[in-house]
């Protein structure tokens, strides 16, 4: 994307000044970790989600060093929410403690336009971008550098039970009307997913948008722009949320309950991360031999969805003392080798291509090339650093659902996105 970098300047030291001083009250109750002791090798903290096989990816990365640093895992909380916090009142108060950071895809952009963490450049940038898909790296730049090495991603697709439809629908009209029918022959035939006031709200909206073709911010994320396509996704959102298909906690629903519903037969469709898979083969293996997935419906019936991808990427603080050896720990632990094994033993989707060609991957990842074609042409949220902001004044408008009204409620997102992007807030 393109911005103004003589803007940004300008912004920044006030910025930073800000964020430092709301930051250094809130951040005396965190200890911060070492980065190495005295002569020893340096230690690099890596701060990352939970993952529950990620620790042997580390031991193996330790074993590669050969005692040049070694890498310790510092476990974020399970809620992205205060996994942010954690890491914007640390930044914000320049603890070196912190050397690689596992940002969601969408802080990027925010962590990048505070100066908290450093550029990718030379011959480390080279090798992230080798074989990387496009998506995930769009969502690792800011102002056409390379801010973060995309480690996993993720798409929803749809799932739906063979048993009851016999082809997946291409359209969401497709996928009502099909709904609708099983309905009125007493059959399961609810579409369940995501439409709680939160982030996943936001994700099936975008969806949605890019799939009818519309923008909701301007190509260099400065602008709130709400158009016909948008608009469109709206009238689409809406008459989803009315068509008397959805499960009656649709306005409540998040991945895990929508899982669960899906899971005990309550439903015909469901549109959700690939995370259920697994989930259903050991929990319901009677169902889950019936249940199929395709490509998320889209908007037209001659256009193919886009997707809006999730994921996490790997980023060095601008604070750490080691970031040399900061940048080598996380290429290695995003490399072709781990990702693969992260996605068979931990079910997150590799962002390197050539990794969905390996046989290892078809028994864990049977849906691997429906995977792999919506990465290929993805949904990326909006661009900017002040997208957390955004997503929350965008949950809040579009909850619930079923009370949109198209072009007024575009009208009423258009400006409200418009306000947040002036704040450009970094504190949570």
């Amino acid at each position: 994307m393109t911005t103004d970098p003589g803007a940004a300047a300008r912004r920044r030291p006030a910025r930073r000044a800000a964020a430092a001083a709301a930051a250094l009250a809130l951040v005396a109750p965190l200890a911060a970790c070492g980065s190495g002791g005295e002569g020893g090798p340096p230690t690099i903290n890596l701060y990352y989600p939970p993952e529950q096989n990620l620790q042997k990816v580390v031991d193996d990365c330790n074993a590669q060093a050969q005692g040049r640093y070694r890498i310790a895992y510092r476990v974020l909380p399970r809620q992205a929410d205060d996994q942010r916090v954690q890491m914007v009142r640390r930044l914000a108060a320049q603890d070196s403690g912190m050397d690689v950071l596992g940002l969601d895809v969408t802080w990027t952009q925010e962590f990048a336009s505070a100066d908290w963490i450093r550029e990718w450049t030379g011959q480390d940038k080279a090798e992230v971008e080798q074989g990387t898909l496009a998506g995930p790296l769009d969502t690792a730049r800011y102002e056409d550098k390379l801010y973060a090495a995309p480690k996993n991603t993720n798409v929803q697709l749809l799932w739906y039970r063979s048993d009851l439809v016999q082809e997946p629908p291409k359209t969401w009209d497709e996928m009502i009307s099909a709904a609708q029918q099983l309905k009125q022959q007493g059959k399961p035939y609810q579409v369940l997913t995501m439409g709680a006031q939160y982030e996943g709200l936001v994700v099936l909206y975008n969806t949605l948008a890019e799939s009818a073709g519309g923008k909701i911010l301007s190509d260099d994320g400065k602008k709130a722009v709400m158009d016909a396509g948008t608009v469109r996704a709206l009238d689409q959102l809406k008459k989803f949320a009315t068509s008397g298909v959805t499960s009656p906690s649709f306005s409540n629903a998040t991945e895990d309950p929508v899982r669960l519903e899906f899971q005990s037969g309550g439903g015909a469709f469901e549109v959700n991360w690939p995370f259920v898979y697994p989930a259903m083969q050991e929990a319901a293996p009677d169902l889950a031999k019936k249940v199929k997935w395709a490509r998320m419906p889209g908007v037209d019936a001659n256009t193919p969805s886009k997707v809006t991808i999730g994921g996490v990427n790997m980023a060095v603080s601008a604070y750490s003392k080691h970031p040399t050896e900061s940048f080598e720990a996380a290429k290695c632990i995003r490399s072709a080798e781990h990702q693969k094994f992260s996605a068979v033993n931990d079910g997150v989707p590799p962002t390197i291509e050539s990794v969905y060609a390996d046989p290892e991957m078809d028994k864990a990842y049977p849906m691997k090339e429906t995977i792999l074609e919506e990465l290929k042409e993805p949904a990326v949220r909006p661009l900017t650093p002040a997208y957390q902001s955004i997503s929350t004044v965008m949950s809040a408008i579009l909850s619930p659902p079923s009370a949109i009204r198209p072009e007024q409620t575009a009208d009423e997102l258009r400006g409200a996105i418009a306000d947040a992007l002036e704040s450009k807030g970094v504190l949570p």
